[in-house]
């Protein structure tokens, strides 16, 4: 099937083991954020200039990682410090960006254009690579990783990501029922106003069953108390701008706002690329059938796979969701989306264009599943509620 601006794929494979200073690519993010905060006037945009309109073109020129580790390179890859090291050096850059970042847009004369910029690109740098990194520490078994994953959340102010990510997204993802499946015909601004109020809601419907479960021996914990992790997400969040406010003002309040909400919307924007379309069978009234590789889009540039820790091969991720990044795997049967998430997400804001690019790719896919008689090989069912 001949699909409509299908671009051409990259020439460039890279198939071997990628180096952990590959992954340190994504921290130029921040050093251009500072960079342009230091020159001033034009240059504060060179962080969304860079991301939106460098990195799509370069994405094609580097081509292609198309390596998946053997069993021995993933258990070295899983005891490598250095892997770990990578996405941890993230928490004292975020609270270095927003605290210096605060202090900074109160004290400096800049234009309001220049402050736009600014904020634009600190919020690029705490959604597009804070939150990514928040994601792939809070799924880790280890409670400190865990806790630098929430400390990431904490100044985006999108803590009940944890919760909902968790609890909600993983058990319900390509169902109706999940917010954070976007679905086909659907565009990028009215999955927007669902997901950002059904997450919110989804999270406080999770810890609310939670905090209602009997557990023999201990009383019930009120839903309006201390119990509830809702309730101090946002008293931590709040109170940390409630801190910005009282130290340098107004300025410095809404900066923190708006690089939140540019981070938030960020992580958004991905969540709608990543399972566009992508529907799990519902085996009866409820139960669907088990998570598998072919329920979310999958990207093999290499350059956005070292930006975003190997976010991109986020079909491995759902079918295991503790596996490392540098362990991440790519697979043929998975749908692949015709460029990586940042030209994607220019093509999200465009809705017509995103239709004429992903519905026949959609389409085309679900034609392909229907007639392959492996569906759903030994796939477990799954109940999309919780």
């Amino acid at each position: 099937m001949q699909l409509p601006l299908n671009l051409t794929p990259p020439q460039n494979v890279l198939n071997r083991p990628l180096r952990p200073l590959a992954f340190g690519v994504g921290y130029i993010i921040p050093l251009l954020a500072i960079w342009g905060a230091q020159t001033g006037g034009l240059a504060q945009f060179a962080v969304p200039l860079f991301v939106f309109g460098l990195i799509p073109v370069l994405d094609f020129v580097l081509g292609h990682y198309l390596h998946n580790p053997g069993q021995a390179e993933t258990e070295a890859l899983l005891n490598s410090f250095t892997f770990k090291l990578m996405t941890w050096l993230q928490v004292p850059v975020q609270y270095g960006l927003i605290i210096g970042g605060a202090w900074l847009i109160s004290q400096q004369n800049w234009s309001g254009l220049e402050q736009i910029g600014f904020t634009l690109s600190v919020g690029i740098c705490t959604g597009g690579l804070g939150i990514t990194l928040a994601h792939e520490l809070i799924h880790k078994v280890d409670r400190f990783e865990r806790f630098l994953g929430q400390a990431l959340l904490m100044p985006v102010c999108y803590l009940h990501f944890y919760i909902e990510h968790l609890y909600g997204h993983h058990r319900r993802v390509s169902t109706p029922d999940d917010p954070a499946s976007s679905r086909l015909g659907e565009s990028f601004y009215s999955f927007y106003l669902r997901t950002v109020l059904g997450s919110w809601r989804s999270a406080w419907g999770i810890e609310k069953r939670r905090l209602e479960k009997q557990r023999p021996g201990k009383r019930q914990q009120g839903l309006w108390s201390f119990h509830n992790r809702m309730i101090n997400y946002s008293l931590l969040s709040g109170s940390f701008g409630l801190g910005l406010f009282l130290l340098w003002g107004p300025k410095a309040l809404w900066f923190f706002i708006g690089q939140s909400i540019m981070a938030f919307s960020l992580l958004e924007a991905v969540n709608y690329v990543e399972h566009y379309g992508l529907e799990r069978r519902e085996i009866r009234p409820g139960v669907y059938e088990g998570v598998n590789i072919r329920h979310s889009w999958n990207a093999n540039f290499l350059l956005t796979n070292c930006l975003l820790f190997m976010l991109q091969r986020h079909s491995d991720h759902h079918a295991h969701q503790s596996r490392r990044y540098p362990v991440l795997r790519q697979f043929e049967e998975s749908p692949q989306l015709p460029a990586g998430y940042a030209g994607m997400i220019l093509l999200a804001l465009l809705p017509p264009l995103w239709r004429k690019v992903m519905d026949p790719r959609v389409e085309a896919y679900r034609e392909q599943l229907a007639t392959a008689p492996e569906r759903s090989a030994a796939s477990p069912q799954v109940s999309a509620s919780c």
